[in-house]
């Protein structure tokens, strides 16, 4: 994929960063895909010289725009940031009724290939520069799919709010959906999973002010995700097929036999994050790469945090640690 794959410049300014209140290149950008689609990619540049790559998987029902704080933050430190809205999110989703879809058929592999175009044409556009991943929940399980799959080559992988380990109800939620999904359809909004996801993380937190109070501490972060048009929607029973199918496969040992073993791991996670059971998920998915032979993981358990760890009230630490594995491996 080359550069010629950047079909509409749909706005390109500069902003300052509220880190350090330098500039920042701001850019978005219609990417073509191989089968004639198109992702709305969101880019951020330094004004001087780049030293490395950051590429973000955002998570389910929301979009790669919302990681702006922390490209500005990486910017200001010298990377390079791309997000794209992944196949319904953002403004990858062409009309309402594509939201919260990734596709009719092998939706999982579709999203994959998309992330790895991407990935060729950032390569092509910052040769020879070390390219990281990071991959934030729904983002983080494309991520452990993507390094079996893909890991060759980047210089490190970061997961937010990951698990290695979904429990006994994933088993459950695959038969319930199967059976939806044959009733209603793949593009059927799915009621039943939002139920026992995003409900269910929800009903831990009393009393609740919102629907959305499991994402973060912080009350004015947790607004912005709600009053956004483009957040907190309801997915199909087909994306969630795709994710809990994926998810069963993810520590199979011989896939996982495929990631390099020296390729540096950074996983950051709240301890009372309802969508991995805190603590327990992010040390299933350390464990799973020690297994597997990983010789560079660093795992960050954060007291009381949430889901949404870089919207959160110490997003500011969290940030810290991050910029510091980075700027240790690039």
């Amino acid at each position: 994929m080359d550069s010629k794959a950047v079909i509409g410049d749909l706005s390109s300014f500069v902003s300052f960063s509220p880190w350090e209140k330098l500039h920042v290149q701001t850019k978005q950008f219609q990417f073509a895909l191989s089968d004639n689609s198109s992702a709305h990619v969101h880019r951020w540049l330094p004004d001087g010289n780049v030293i490395a790559v950051v590429q973000i998987i955002h998570g389910m029902a929301e979009h790669g725009g919302r990681y702006e704080r922390i490209a500005q933050a990486l910017t200001d430190a010298g990377y390079a940031v791309y997000a794209q809205d992944l196949p319904g999110h953002g403004r990858t989703a062409r009309a309402p009724d594509e939201l919260g879809h990734f596709a009719d058929h092998d939706g999982w592999s579709h999203v994959i290939g998309q992330i790895n175009q991407l990935r060729q044409h950032i390569e092509h556009q910052q040769p020879q520069l070390p390219l990281f991943v990071l991959g934030h929940s729904m983002g983080s399980f494309l991520l452990q799919d993507y390094l079996i799959e893909h890991g060759r080559g980047l210089a490190g992988a970061m997961f937010s709010a990951s698990s290695g380990d979904l429990g006994p109800l994933r088993v459950l939620g695959l038969s319930l959906l199967r059976m939806e999904s044959l009733w209603y359809g793949r593009r059927h909004r799915s009621a039943l999973a939002e139920l026992m996801s995003f409900k269910d993380f929800n009903r831990r937190y009393k009393p609740a002010r919102t629907d959305f109070d499991w994402l973060s501490r912080d009350p004015t972060e947790v607004d912005i995700y709600a009053n956004d048009p483009r957040c907190g929607f309801r997915c199909s029973s087909g994306l969630w097929l795709d994710l809990l199918s994926a998810a069963g496969r993810l520590d199979d040992p011989q896939r996982l036999a495929t990631i390099p073993k020296d390729l540096p791991v950074l996983i950051i996670n709240g301890s009372d994050d309802a969508a991995t059971q805190g603590a327990k998920g992010p040390r299933a998915l350390e464990r799973l790469y020690r297994k597997a032979g990983l010789t560079a993981i660093t795992t960050h358990i954060y007291d009381n945090a949430r889901h949404e760890l870089l919207n959160e009230t110490c997003r500011e630490v969290v940030t810290e640690d991050l910029l510091r594995w980075l700027q240790e491996r690039a």
